[in-house]
């Protein structure tokens, strides 16, 4: 075995079409299942898109490298079902770009986190985790609460989703910015329109716990209080198919 590496590795030839026939079979590997994927991703009649705001906190949570530590893809084995709670289908992910997956858990999963603690909760343990969890190793994100989110964008961004095969309508994009400052403040008279646009189960409050101008506070709770609330398809009995 070791020879014959040895011979092939002093054939330039044989070992240019050695690696182009080994890179093959990893592409196909790779590449495969996307043929299949209208197969794959189940179909559900109560998915939601993200809000404008709720895109804006996703965006700091990239930012901020929170998919480093925390996943959100809750595997099939029985203690993470467990533990976060029914196992994450393809559906729930359909619509983002890029995904989160994330391959490490310094922390715990996120998959379900969404309403699982108040805005409080979320808002004190990103000030300081400390505060709530002592023994945390996560850092602390005071300015959230000091910097305002940026909102006169969103639009472009929802734009931008649409090509990749996200279904924002042209109501969405030309409202985006009115829409995440009514989502994170609930007595504006523009409020009511974002459970119209998104849905009736979208969170409409003042996330940081202060009306007003919207921070990025604001934003990245409502991303995370929406985390596992797009579908309830995880929480139904799943019936295998027959052909």
């Amino acid at each position: 075995m070791f020879k014959f590496h040895y011979n092939l590795e002093r054939n330039a030839i044989g070992f240019v079409v050695a690696i182009v026939v080994v890179a093959s079979i990893g592409g196909f590997i790779e590449i495969a299942p996307l043929f299949t994927i209208n197969q794959t991703v189940e179909k559900v009649a109560d998915m939601r898109v993200q809000t404008p705001l709720e895109i804006a906190g996703r965006n700091i949570y990239i930012r901020e490298g929170c998919y480093a530590c925390h996943s959100q893809m809750i595997r099939t084995l029985r203690d993470e079902v467990d533990r976060y709670g029914p196992y994450s289908l393809a559906v729930e992910s359909q619509y983002d770009h890029p995904m989160l997956w994330g391959s490490k858990r310094t922390g715990p999963d996120l998959a379900r986190l969404g309403n699982k603690y108040s805005d409080a909760w979320q808002t004190a343990h990103l000030n300081n985790p400390r505060d709530l969890v002592p023994e945390s190793v996560m850092p602390a994100y005071r300015w959230l609460l000091r910097d305002k989110a940026k909102i006169d964008d969103l639009g472009e961004h929802l734009a931008a989703l649409r090509t990749v095969g996200v279904p924002y309508t042209d109501e969405m994009i030309a409202n985006a910015a009115i829409d995440a400052y009514a989502q994170a403040n609930p007595d504006s008279p523009e409020a009511a329109n974002v459970t119209v646009r998104y849905g009736e189960a979208t969170n409409v409050r003042a996330f940081d716990g202060e009306p007003g101008a919207v921070t990025e506070m604001d934003a990245l709770v409502a991303y995370l209080q929406s985390l596992g609330t797009l579908t309830d398809a995880a929480f139904q009995p799943q019936v295998a198919e027959v052909e």
